[in-house]
């Protein structure tokens, strides 16, 4: 496995390389979990040459407090992607490498998918995200690059990035990894207390539950009784609950034959936000 640290070094790494054609990127920004190694195992099963990026990104936290409480864990990191494949290069670069003047993101114009849900309750998140994306994008020219489903408005959103930028590259989206109680893995999930970590089940349950009802019952009835469920959890408290069609993330007033739909939501669990989402239909 081989560490680099600068954009340099990986520019010049990846230019020496037989195989440029066949290149995986899987960006990550630390604290890996099972999640992100099924990302990292299929990147590998379906590329010569993998670059796996570890950067925490500053521009994407609205909140001060969430970025000093996210993990570093490069050693830890390292171990998890070296079990997995020996000739993998992990970039992991500081932020003046990544930003060589200001801290600052760029802006974005999304078509509107950054302004619901995450884009809603975390202003200027997504023009973050978009920022790093794009030059990770832009420095490793990889051929794939994969992206959990658990955060589906961003996989759409870095889809309509590269649309928007030209930028040659097949957006790959994964499926959810759940711990065996139905909680998406997440880097947050660490920060739960054993007991809230199976309290916090309750979310993946009602969005079962949630796309149940959906056969047979119209989103905005959904969605009013997934709220009620809420108020009878006291230790978990509901940021959102919506629905939308996976393409616009638009919140759907009526349902419509041939339109996918998919349900989000954001809960607050001893001050740990956690969000999933479930295919509807």
């Amino acid at each position: 496995m081989l560490l680099i640290k600068t954009r340099k070094q990986l520019k010049e790494h990846l230019w020496a390389l037989d195989k440029k054609d066949d290149l995986g990127l899987v960006p990550t920004m630390g604290a890996l979990h099972i999640g992100h190694a099924a990302l990292i195992q299929r990147a590998v099963a379906e590329n010569s040459v993998v670059v796996v990026s570890i950067f925490v990104n500053p521009t994407q936290f609205n909140n001060p407090e969430d970025l000093k409480n996210y993990p570093q864990t490069l050693t830890a990191d390292l171990e998890i992607i070296g079990n997995i494949a020996k000739d993998i290069i992990v970039f992991a670069p500081h932020i003046q490498e990544m930003y060589t003047e200001k801290v600052k993101s760029e802006s974005y114009d999304f078509d509107g998918l950054d302004k619901v849900m995450e884009g809603a309750f975390r202003a200027g998140h997504f023009d973050g995200v978009g920022t790093i994306v794009e030059a990770l994008l832009t420095l490793v020219k990889p051929t794939r690059a994969y992206f959990g489903e658990k955060d589906f408005q961003q996989l759409q959103i870095i889809k309509k990035l590269t649309e928007i930028r030209n930028i040659p590259v097949e957006i790959i989206g994964c499926p959810i990894v759940r711990e065996a109680n139905g909680l998406a893995y997440s880097s947050r999930n660490e920060r739960l207390s054993k007991s809230m970590r199976e309290k916090a089940s309750f979310i993946y349950r009602t969005l079962k539950a949630a796309k149940k009802k959906f056969g047979t019952e119209s989103a905005i009835n959904v969605k009013e009784w997934v709220k009620k469920q809420f108020e009878q959890h006291p230790d978990l408290k509901l940021e959102y609950i919506e629905i939308t069609p996976t393409n616009t993330l638009k919140p759907v007033l009526r349902k419509y034959k041939n339109i996918k739909y998919r349900a989000f939501i954001a809960v607050y669990a001893e001050d740990v936000r956690l969000i999933d989402n479930i295919a509807l239909n």
